[in-house]
């Protein structure tokens, strides 16, 4: 007698939530929407973030601010040499979600390599980007006068739709330097950047360091543009037709803002200019000993 064929089995179709203040939150308007593969097959549904759960992000991300910036460099360079370790580890789950969003087989895992080697690299300047950016001036008088770079507060980030590699490139040099974030991930691939927010909450980061929300970049974007308390917001992953709308938002309360380039190239060597671009200078004089 032949075996009975086993049932088929019902999918489970997960719908991934938001990563806010170190937890895992439903959109408070209980919308999502469908992602889809690169030939249009359903992968997962995604939260899609409103306007309360961008502040509710902006609010964490405030919060956990002093903590943060308070901690040593060093501290911070091995909180992120940590998240390496992690991503590290879950090397296949990421380099699967690339495959769906169209990577193939070999470019997708020399991505998750190239965006863990990318957060080693950034957590080796933690203590190391005070020393580049700041300086001891020379004055004519008895005194020391010294500049430092110091974070500027809470980070907006449109991420880009390289949605491992460019989301580390943008939000690893964003909170390298004590500075906290809130992120808009990659619309069409959302699925990467909920798995690092997996791995940042089963690592040392504190909750509301980085906050991820998924959902429509053109709703969320003119609200971190507009708010008053996000101190400077990255527009790399923005429709050049919405930049200078947002730019408009973002002068209300003199944010630093950070313009697409266009075609960036996320296999390129980084530089330093995604931290200064987020780092504040404080002049210090003080008076020589006899």
């Amino acid at each position: 007698m032949s075996e009975k064929a086993a049932p088929a089995r019902l999918a489970v179709r997960k719908t991934y939530k938001l990563f806010i203040g170190g937890a895992f939150p439903r959109s408070e308007s209980g919308r999502s929407y469908v992602v889809t593969d690169a030939k249009g097959r359903f992968v997962a549904n995604a939260s899609r973030a409103s306007r309360k759960d961008a502040r509710d992000a902006v609010a964490a991300a405030r919060k956990a601010f002093p903590g943060w910036s308070g901690r040593t460099a060093y501290n911070r360079g091995q909180i992120l040499y940590r998240v390496a370790e992690m991503l590290e580890g879950r090397r296949d789950q990421f380099a699967a979600e690339l495959r769906d969003a169209g990577r193939g087989k070999a470019q997708a895992g020399a991505e998750v390599d190239a965006a863990v080697d990318r957060w080693v690299w950034y957590a080796g300047w933690a203590d190391k980007i005070a020393a580049v950016a700041g300086s001891v001036n020379p004055v004519s008088g008895p005194f020391f006068n010294f500049s430092t770079p110091e974070p500027t507060g809470v980070v907006a980030v449109v991420a880009p739709d390289s949605p491992l590699l460019g989301l580390v490139s943008v939000v690893a040099p964003a909170i390298v330097s004590g500075n906290t974030a809130v992120v808009v991930a990659s619309e069409p691939a959302p699925l990467p950047a909920i798995t690092l927010a997996e791995v940042l909450a089963t690592s040392d980061l504190p909750a509301g360091v980085i906050n991820i929300l998924t959902g429509r970049r053109a709703e969320l974007a003119p609200w971190l543009a507009d708010h008053m308390d996000v101190n400077a917001i990255d527009l790399t992953g923005a429709a050049p037709e919405d930049v200078p709308d947002l730019e408009s938002r973002a002068a209300g309360n003199l944010k630093r803002v950070l313009r697409p380039e266009g075609g960036e190239d996320w296999s390129a060597e980084p530089g330093t200019g995604r931290m200064t671009a987020f780092l504040e200078t404080k002049t210090v004089w003080h008076p020589m000993g006899v």
